[in-house]
């Protein structure tokens, strides 16, 4: 074997998996049906900056809250769990990818035996590299691979809806919390109030003044105010409890803090896009939803092709050492296939039945993407219209418990004076009280619309914000029409 014969035959070897690239790329998917509206019905938010969306619970001025946010996030077995499936769909990329390139492998053997041939015990030695390929003429493992590619896009959309629905929970019960110590403050004082006019209504039983039934009457409204501020503060305790579930947080953690009044948030925290379809195309839920439709549809072109001849070849080239007689011999090999081509004759029915299994699943998957879209776009139109709500009773409600308060600090005084009846007195400290509690109900509202709308509008996510560090993995292999995504 001459020299510039083996080498022919190694170039050929080396290139021959170049000359046979595949020559059918699967086709592209059909547009995605659109369910979105032209525009939202309900009002937006006005004054409010875009960007803000990605880092907003910071405008809240409360510091404690984005570090429960982390802490919650560090310590959730959703985003674990959601960082386990993006981790999977990374390797399964990879072993997609890795199907459309040549296998290398290393082969290596040692024997000692008698040779009829030499007439003597000889040792052979060998190694080299073995080649081994498939050529993906029907485009099928380029099927496989776009199906993976677009899994991969879809778990870190799943990564990132985990994250903001565990900063919404928190966020939701930390807003619930502050606003249940502002309650319970509001209870307290009145409680406080009670005892004060019981104490008064006693004294003046005393000196004559006023009857045993009034005297009743005032114990009774001071047990009352007494109960409620008990109650409002077991509340706040259980939900210290959840906040605890959440973060991992000590209760003597949140204890310090309910000596201050939390900051009030501005009005307007974030602006909304006008434009329904690119609110969407921000949620993580509706990218997941898109990219398995894509996945499906390429689980389609994937048994599409498997009804097609598969060509696959097969290469060696090895370093040979042979000692008999004394003497040592190296001899070089090297050989090319075999070039095999199967296809399938008869299956039974069996290839048409996944290609019609896949097809149902496409079907399926173009459904769920339609009631997804309508689901973000229901959340996002409920979420404005509470907070538009909320924004336009904000106004009476102040007015309303401002002005209950001077009525119950005017019957108060007449009361003292002897121009009003305790009956009266209680009666405007429960219209003042209802207004309070109603007032702080109201600002809660608000707090938890703005929440909503956060999640609802995919918490500022953009496609492009990079998964933890700590999921990532091997570098994967570029898809086969464009290169692969940086993560």
């Amino acid at each position: 074997m001459t020299p510039a014969f083996v080498l022919t035959g190694r170039a050929l070897l080396a290139v021959l998996p170049l000359a046979l690239t595949a020559c059918a790329n699967p086709p592209a998917m059909p547009p995605l049906p659109s369910s979105a509206p032209e525009r939202w019905s309900a009002p937006l938010p006005h004054g409010g900056q875009p960007q803000a969306l990605a880092d907003w619970w910071r405008q809240w001025k409360d510091p404690e809250l984005p570090r429960l946010i982390e802490q919650a996030q560090a310590l959730s077995p959703g985003l674990a769990s959601a960082q386990a499936r993006l981790v999977e769909a990374r390797t399964q990329r990879v072993e997609a990818a890795a199907k459309l390139q040549p296998l290398l492998s290393g082969n290596a053997s040692l024997s000692r035996g008698y040779s009829t041939a030499l007439g003597s015990v000889a040792t052979i030695a060998s190694a080299g590299p073995q080649l081994s390929w498939e050529a993906d003429l029907f485009g099928m493992n380029r099927a496989a691979l776009a199906a993976s590619d677009a899994r991969l896009q879809g778990a870190r959309a799943q990564w990132h809806e985990a994250r903001v629905s565990v900063a919404a929970e928190v966020a939701s019960q930390y807003a619930q919390w502050r606003q249940c110590l502002h309650q319970a403050r509001l209870a307290g004082a009145d409680a406080r109030s009670r005892e004060a006019s019981a104490r008064w209504v006693e004294q003046a039983r005393r000196a004559g003044l006023q009857s045993p039934a009034t005297q009743a009457l005032a114990e009774a409204s001071a047990a009352e105010g007494r109960q409620r501020w008990q109650q409002q503060q077991t509340l706040c305790e259980v939900q210290v409890r959840a906040l605890v579930a959440l973060t991992g947080q000590a209760p003597s953690h949140f204890d310090s803090l309910q000596g201050s009044e939390p900051p009030t948030p501005p009005d307007t925290l974030f602006s909304l896009d006008s434009l329904p379809a690119r609110v969407l195309e921000q949620r993580p839920d509706v990218v997941q939803a898109t990219r398995q439709l894509a996945a499906q549809w390429a689980e389609v072109q994937q048994a599409d092709a498997a009804g097609y001849p598969q060509l696959s070849l097969q290469g060696s080239v090895s370093a040979l050492r042979l000692d008999a007689r004394g003497s040592t011999q190296h001899l070089s090999t090297w050989s090319l296939g075999p070039l095999s081509l199967s296809f399938p004759i008869t299956d039974g029915g069996r290839l048409k039945a996944e290609r019609q299994a896949a097809q149902a699943r496409y079907t399926e998957a173009v459904a769920l993407y339609q009631a997804r879209v309508r689901q973000a776009v229901r959340e996002v139109e409920e979420a404005l219209l509470n907070l538009a709500s909320a924004r336009q009773r904000q106004h009476d409600a102040l007015l309303a418990s401002e002005g209950y308060e001077r009525v119950l600090q005017d019957t108060q005084t007449r009361q003292r004076a002897g121009l009003a009846s305790l009956a009266e007195v209680e009666e405007a400290r429960r219209s003042a009280l209802a207004a309070q509690t109603s007032l702080s109900a109201l600002a809660l509202e608000r707090q938890l619309a703005w929440i909503n709308l956060y999640r609802a509008a995919g918490g500022g996510w953009d496609g492009d914000t990079a998964a933890p560090a700590t999921t990532e993995t091997a570098t994967a292999a570029p898809s086969p029409n464009r290169p692969g995504p940086s993560f």
